[in-house]
């Protein structure tokens, strides 16, 4: 497949027809780049001094720009090449964060050796950068997509029921002298001898061959575990070494962002109790790293002592329109300031900014009776935000949590920098918006 700033596993339409020789030069990574840099260097110069670039830089302002926005766009097309690949469906999600971080580094650079720089010409060069990248990204998305035969055996054609790809359920051992992009195909099924024969001779043919559970994985962004194998489970254990990276800068990250939040814990420590009677923070057991039960603490969203439910995991548990949230509480939940307490968790180790949610010991113990490998998700430490609740939000009944679940997995396999820093801004989305919020 083609390496573009957009993922390899883009939203399919079955009309799509295939680019032309000039688009498929357009959506190259060489061509990407190539006008990246001229929109983001040159343009910008051509509005401020009106062709007088060509002379030269003029100023050593000029010329500090010119190379911090060539280095910004490179570095960019790099970054967005890398969360690019977890973005699925999303397939444009991830360029405004790819250059934010690129430029703001260049900037962070320029403040700290105090050189002279153009604002507005960074400004102008931000602006055209991601205009282009995303209508490289629209156009990649409706011409360059790439087309998957499907083998009719086992589940592979289940593939089809899915809403974003775009493939071809084949009916005989024989691609018509067509070329797809690739194969997909249910590996451990029983085939054929004629398909066997044929998925080797198209492997030799130069035709990737994929397993139907990678594809499925790739294009949803969820990891299904049905056996215990090495294949699964083995492959997903996380990087020790990155582990402990994330848990120094997790620590050094809330040391820092407490005096901050210090004010802000105190006018929702007034709102709360404006509102309501009771205490401010809410804590209650949750398993953590490893199985371990914590403590961890919120802001209190519900009213004190006030209960539907006399069963604990039903109290454990948040609906739709639950009578028990408080008004402010509501506000709390939608822009997820009451998760901000946990900054204490983070400092004592047991939690982290970004990982699975931790659930209540209840909930735990009931789903690691209905849900196989359920416990695998405490292999790595809890967070406040992850990769379930940017794509999912919050669940509770089996069958969502089970989906929560493969969000889990997938995170604990790609885990990475790259795929925090695509889940930490969409974080920021998720608070802006109220997504999934209970």
């Amino acid at each position: 497949m083609n390496r573009h700033v957009v993922p390899a596993k883009p939203v399919f339409k079955a009309h799509a027809e295939r680019p032309s020789h000039l688009l498929r030069l357009a959506v190259c990574g060489p061509s990407q780049v190539g006008v990246g840099l001229f929109v983001g260097c040159i343009v910008p110069m051509i509005f401020r001094d009106d062709f007088r670039f060509i002379e030269g830089p003029s100023s050593t302002s000029q010329y500090t720009s010119y190379v911090a926005v060539a280095c910004a766009v490179l570095l960019g097309y790099f970054i967005a090449g890398r969360l690019g690949r977890h973005t699925t469906n999303r397939y444009m999600s991830h360029i405004m964060p790819a250059f934010a971080i690129s430029y703001g580094l260049m900037i962070c650079m320029i403040l700290l050796w105090r050189l002279d720089y153009s604002r507005l010409f960074l400004l102008i060069s931000f602006f055209n950068v991601q205009v282009w990248f995303h209508l490289i990204a629209v156009l990649a998305q409706r011409f360059d997509r790439p087309r998957f035969d499907i083998v009719p055996f086992g589940k592979a054609q289940n593939l089809m029921a899915l809403p974003n790809i775009r493939g071809k359920l084949l009916t005989i051992p024989d691609l018509q002298g067509r070329r797809p992009d690739g194969i997909v195909a249910d590996l451990r099924a029983d085939l054929p001898a004629n398909w066997e024969r044929f998925l080797a001779e198209s492997a030799l043919e130069g035709v990737p061959i994929h397993h139907f559970k990678q594809l499925g994985e790739d294009l949803m962004g969820k990891l299904e575990i049905e056996h215990l194998s090495e294949n699964n489970l083995g492959s997903l254990l996380p990087s020790f070494f990155y582990l402990k990276i994330k848990q120094a800068v997790d620590g050094a990250f809330a040391i820092l962002i407490l005096p901050v939040l210090v004010p802000v814990f105190a006018l929702v420590a007034i709102g709360i109790k404006l509102d309501s009677a009771g205490p401010v923070f809410f804590r209650q057991p949750r398993i953590g790293y490893r199985g371990q039960v914590f403590m961890m603490w919120k802001f209190r969203t519900m009213r004190h002592n006030h209960s539907d439910c006399d069963d604990e995991r039903n109290r454990a548990m948040t609906r739709d329109g639950d009578r028990r949230i408080t008004r402010f509480g509501r506000f709390l939940r939608m822009t997820r300031i009451d998760e901000l307490p946990q900054i204490v968790n983070i400092l004592r180790g047991e939690m982290s900014w970004i990982g699975p949610r931790p659930e209540a010991v209840a909930l735990s113990q009931w789903y690691c009776e209905d849900i196989a490998f359920y416990r695998y998700r405490h292999i790595v430490p809890p967070g406040i935000t992850g990769w379930a609740q940017v794509n999912q939000g919050h669940v509770t009944c089996a069958d969502d949590v089970q989906c929560k679940l493969h969000f889990d997995f997938y995170y604990i396999k790609n885990l990475s920098v790259w795929l925090d820093l695509l889940i930490l801004f969409r974080t920021i989305t998720v608070v802006i918006t109220g997504f999934g919020s209970r």
